[in-house]
């Protein structure tokens, strides 16, 4: 057995060594940004990267010797390393298509519907119809004029549960971090699918809790370094569980949206259309199996689409501090305006 393993190691190394000489030959007939020193077979420069330094000081100290521009191995993967504000400006302008891709992640395949989300979709036919149907039906400022309306009653239930907390006792704490995520989470989530995911200040039911608990889990794990984003070979070991827990997270999240889908469908075959039709709504009328441009089903589109639109909420803390200073309803809270 022992003699089987070592047999296959050496080939293991012989096939490694073949294809370094290969991307050596081929580097040397065009020009190629500096490639880093002091990487390890198989590994790369991680070694360099896990150290007691910070990444950026490594990365910094990189840049020193090799220059504005070079190259390093994150496993498997070469990576190319930008430090001046020219090139990155190049890269992001005159090149960006070249840079629209993002790299393969385990995270973004299992919690990304095997990345059908905008956002994290290679760059393609597919990107392009999902980010049209996101700026005309999500960004658009005719949309956003007509949900206006959302915005403002948001706001006002918000404050309203300060003002009924204040009502009952004589002081209030309020975790202001809380408070504004979950007023800009309920803002979104009324937008896209017409629901609420309960109050800012107190907790309404545990179902939501643990909607909100699995939307959390999807930026910690998002943020994970998996060992297998870098070594591709070592996935089926499961370095540290992060794959089990992604998994775990995912179905969560798609009962949810499913659940919102099923609703969704559910009304428009009963003909109860809302006058004011949210995201999913839209997306319903639009998004068909019959679209040849995209190989994900109809229901994987709306999913993943209305999934990140909730995700990515937090930008809206800018309409919301907008419309929390022009509420009249702040006129009766002085204090308020500097607490937030």
């Amino acid at each position: 057995m022992a003699n089987i393993f070592a047999f296959f190691l050496f080939l293991f190394f012989l096939l490694y060594l073949c294809i370094s000489r290969r991307v050596q030959k081929s580097d040397s007939k065009r020009k190629v940004p500096p490639k880093a020193g002091s990487a390890w077979p198989l590994i790369g420069h991680l070694h360099l990267l896990g150290g007691s330094q910070p990444p950026h000081i490594t990365l910094g100290n990189m840049a020193d010797k090799y220059g504005p521009i070079f190259t390093i191995w994150l496993g498997v993967h070469r990576t190319l390393v930008v430090s001046s504000w020219e090139i990155a400006k190049e890269c992001f302008t005159t090149n960006d298509k070249a840079f629209a891709n993002r790299p393969k992640a385990l995270a973004l395949e299992l919690l990304g519907y095997n990345y059908a989300m905008f956002g994290f979709s290679p760059y393609g036919p597919y990107w392009r119809q999902v980010r049209k149907m996101a700026m005309l039906e999500v960004l658009s400022n005719h949309r956003l004029e007509t949900l206006k309306h959302i915005r403002e009653a948001e706001v006002d239930n918000s404050i309203k549960e300060i003002f009924e907390l204040l009502g009952k006792k004589n002081k209030v704490f309020v975790e202001m971090e809380r408070w504004f995520g979950y007023t800009t989470l309920n803002m979104v989530s009324r937008m896209v699918v017409g629901k609420r995911f309960g109050g800012t200040t107190t907790k309404e039911n545990e179902g939501n809790d643990e909607y909100r608990k699995a939307l959390r889990e999807f930026f910690d794990l998002t943020g994970k370094f998996v060992v297998s984003d870098a070594l591709p070979y070592l996935r089926w070991l499961d370095v540290g569980g992060y794959e089990k827990a992604m998994k775990k997270t995912a179905k969560k999240l798609d009962h949810m949206v499913g659940e919102w889908l099923e609703e969704h469908k559910q009304r428009k075959l009963c003909g109860g259309m809302k006058e004011h039709q949210d995201f999913m709504d839209v997306l319903l009328s639009i998004v068909t199996d019959e679209d040849e441009s995209s190989s994900y089903d109809a229901d994987t589109i709306i999913k993943a689409t209305c999934l990140v639109r909730v995700l990515f909420h937090n930008h809206i803390i800018l309409h919301l501090h907008y419309s929390i200073f022009h509420s009249p309803k702040i006129r009766f809270l002085p204090k308020f305006h500097n607490l937030i």
